[in-house]
């Protein structure tokens, strides 16, 4: 078995290269100084988006879209910041969760399937968003509207797992039928995820509980697999970036997204899905409402 430390913030290996890379996306706005420093509350918000995103598997859009539509941001632009803040934090996130697997899960047979999990539902989610992009393939519906059903649904669907899913021993063998599903919810997903900023992550984690695969590994796939989604996709995009959010919520979405693994791996996870739950819940149905 590979050993080797967990990635601490306090490592110089990584808060040296951090504090450059931010200095200079923060130098090459060309802003003024007094009118970035408006955004800087946006920090809390890439910290919080990313310890759900990473602790859950579903994607930080389920914070920051709601956020997005009360500032008044057009449809191309929330999902556009979305993508970008996603791939400081689901990316300091895979990042995490992969050092995790490599260091501590990698010899487990309840993770033997873990590496073909995110190829498979990668590969077909990242065909499926270029083709959406591609072809400009519209949402059936609203962002608004998609967005707040969407969130109604994941939060019901977490709150359920708590009080239905019972104790049962774990699958760790991935069959011919979890091939096909995985392939359909990378596809499904990826087209989701192109029109609302998240969805491919969420279906994945949703799926692998059902089929009772170790809620530490779902969660862990989910992030990557949205990780190299939110990749794909933000070079098609990125013209719509709404950078002065970016600049405070992307780099503190890393912290978010390394910090997620250890509150998943030390704290109740029954309490967190809880109170995601009923904040997706309450997000939702006021959206709708």
């Amino acid at each position: 078995m590979v050993s080797a430390n967990p990635i601490r913030l306090t490592n110089l290996k990584f808060i040296i290269p951090f504090i450059l890379f931010w200095l200079i996306l923060f130098f090459t706005t060309y802003q003024l100084f007094n009118d970035l420093l408006s955004y800087w509350l946006f920090s809390l918000l890439g910290v919080i988006g990313a310890i759900f995103a990473n602790s859950t598997g579903a994607g930080g859009g389920v914070i920051f879209i709601p956020m997005f539509a009360q500032l008044n941001f057009t449809e191309q632009q929330s999902i556009a910041t979305s993508f970008a803040i996603q791939c400081f934090g689901m990316t300091a996130g895979a990042v995490t969760w992969s050092h995790h697997y490599y260091s501590q899960k990698r010899d487990l047979r309840l993770w033997q399937g873990y590496k073909r999990i995110i190829s498979v539902t990668s590969v077909s989610a990242i065909i499926s968003l270029i083709g959406v992009f591609a072809f400009h393939i519209s949402s059936p519906t609203s962002l608004h509207i998609s967005f707040s059903w969407f969130s109604l649904l994941l939060g019901l669907f977490i709150i359920l797992t708590v009080y239905l899913l019972k104790p049962h021993r774990e699958r760790s063998q991935i069959y011919l039928f979890d091939y096909i599903a995985l392939i359909f919810i990378g596809f499904f997903g990826g087209a989701l995820t192109a029109w609302l900023s998240v969805g491919v992550g969420e279906l994945l984690v949703i799926y692998l509980i059902l089929r009772r695969f170790d809620i530490n590994m779902a969660v862990s796939s989910a992030v990557v697999v949205s990780a190299i989604s939110v990749w794909g996709a933000i070079g098609l995009v990125h013209q719509d970036v709404y950078w002065q959010v970016l600049i405070f919520a992307g780099p503190s979405a890393v912290l978010g997204g390394i910090f997620a693994k250890t509150l998943v791996t030390h704290m109740s996870a029954t309490r967190l899905k809880l109170f995601f739950g009923l904040w997706l819940l309450m997000t939702g149905g006021l959206g709708i409402a």
